[in-house]
């Protein structure tokens, strides 16, 4: 198999989810129409939904060498030095469930933008339907121009008048894993939560050097949130992973849900459990107060 469409932990951690009957999910044209992926597998009807009340929110054009980045963004109508919070978006693209957490970090206080870095390759991520069509993007994202774009993202975030000495990130899944290279890269992130991120990699030239391997150059406090019955991202790989940073004595916790799946937060997916959901959301929260990214 060729590392464009290469099973990563995340994908195998969401694909191989206990399937579900159709009765309680809205049909492919309504979750269509509502502005979510079908990558995924059905959506729930039940999905959380965050009005624009009392925000500014919209869509933006980021400016990246010759280029124009697309994102989404959400901030309190009004202050003009929100905390910047960068969201890191899954495998699916800039799909409604990214753009509704964008909106849950703005009621909270912040600046929050989620960008759309796999812009370049001209596709439309939330239209495609086959994993392994998007493998064939995603996985060739370089991580030093990931990691560019973001730079980006917050200089952007900063010139709308952000407060970027209150940098945050999150991330899912595949953005999970963005959290962690992204805390190893940055001198001025305050915080990260990583939901779900693998720790390591399958192999890939792009991408030089996985989270386990960056352990020792984390330069900000990261929260790692996982299932205890993630299929992809083994509790004893997460262990690892955090031995590795005590041993390099960075600053890190760890949360592992029992019997919650990978995706556990995704709230328009089969995979989501409300209770790990709720607290893990808690637990995010109270890491970027902690951290003076939230007040």
């Amino acid at each position: 198999m060729s590392v464009e469409i290469t099973m990563t932990a995340d994908v195998v951690g969401l694909t191989k989810v206990a399937p579900v009957s159709r009765r309680g999910f809205m049909s492919a044209t309504a979750a269509v129409a509502a502005g979510y992926t079908l990558a995924a597998g059905p959506v729930r009807a039940e999905v959380i939904t965050t009005d624009t009340a009392d925000l500014q929110a919209g869509d933006a054009r980021i400016k990246v060498g010759s280029e124009e980045m697309p994102a989404y963004f959400a901030r309190p109508a009004g202050n003009t030095k929100a905390p910047v919070i960068i969201v890191a978006m899954e495998i699916f693209g800039l799909h409604e469930y990214i753009k509704d957490v964008t909106r849950r970090l703005a009621k909270l206080g912040a600046f929050a933008v989620a960008p759309d870095y796999y812009f370049r390759k001209g596709m439309d991520l939330t239209k495609i339907t086959d994993i392994k069509d998007l493998l064939s993007i995603v996985n060739a994202k370089p991580d030093a121009e990931l990691l560019s774009d973001l730079d980006a993202t917050v200089a952007w975030a900063g010139s709308q008048g952000g407060d970027t000495a209150r940098l945050g990130i999150i991330g899912f899944c595949r953005g999970g894993r963005t959290v962690w290279e992204y805390a190893a890269h940055s001198g001025t992130l305050k915080a990260g939560v990583a939901f779900y991120g693998p720790p390591v990699d399958a192999p890939n030239p792009l991408w030089p050097k996985s989270p386990l391997q960056l352990a020792p150059e984390m330069k900000a406090p990261v929260l790692g949130l996982y299932g205890g019955a993630d299929t992809g991202i083994p509790v004893a790989q997460v262990e690892q992973f955090k031995a590795a940073l005590e041993q390099n004595k960075k600053t890190a916790e760890f949360k592992i849900y029992p019997g919650a799946p990978h995706g556990f937060h995704a709230d328009y997916r089969s995979s989501y459990r409300k209770g790990a959901a709720e607290d893990a959301w808690k637990q995010a929260q109270a890491w970027f107060k902690k951290y003076g990214v939230l007040s």
